[in-house]
């Protein structure tokens, strides 16, 4: 009578040569040709073949004509926009802001001092604070709120010079806005 094999070295044997061909088909498969991905649209989430409409990015607001050249801050008083521009005119960074009550009269400034963090006239404890222009002998300024909020709305009669902006973008600036850096504030 043969000799018995024991179970367990039957399910080892297999559970090796197992291994063994799973290893050379995934070495076949990494040398073989790769799917490309198609540029048709496939079918959606119902299950039809209709491509499905893709949002689009909006383009980025065009930097103000007649803004200057160079290296620049530019802040539209209309849009309430900000653009940092670079050295070759090109706009590295665009975004909203909240304008305080009184605003910066168009036209050319520069980076005067700068503040690390205080609490803003409402109160609201701010970070960032780049200074560039004094209208009504109220300093104007951008900052972002230490805690990432959109400020409040003034106080009936107050004045703020505050350009309040998201954290980001305040950090953006902040790192941007060198003292000397031209300002430019157009309508």
């Amino acid at each position: 009578m043969p000799a018995r094999v024991p179970s367990w070295a039957w399910v080892s044997g297999l559970t090796v040569g197992a291994i063994a061909a799973v290893t050379v088909l995934a070495a076949q498969a990494a040398q073989g040709p790769h799917p490309v991905a198609s540029a048709r649209p496939g079918p959606t989430a119902s299950g039809s073949a209709s491509p499905s409409p893709t949002p689009k990015a909006s383009p980025p607001a065009a930097v103000p004509d007649g803004s200057g050249t160079g290296r620049r801050i530019v802040y539209s008083l209309g849009q309430k926009r900000v653009w940092l521009i670079d050295a070759s005119d090109a706009a590295r960074r665009t975004f909203t802001v909240w304008p305080g009550t009184v605003s910066p009269a168009p036209g050319t400034y520069e980076v005067g001092t700068r503040t690390e963090a205080t609490t803003g006239s409402d109160g609201v404890q701010v970070e960032h604070i780049v200074y560039f222009a004094l209208r009504d002998g109220i300093s104007v300024a951008f900052s972002n709120a230490v805690d990432g909020s959109s400020p409040p709305p003034p106080a009936a009669g107050s004045t703020t010079g505050g350009i309040r902006l998201k954290k980001p973008d305040g950090t953006a600036t902040w790192d941007f806005a060198t003292p000397g850096t031209p300002i430019t504030v157009v309508d």
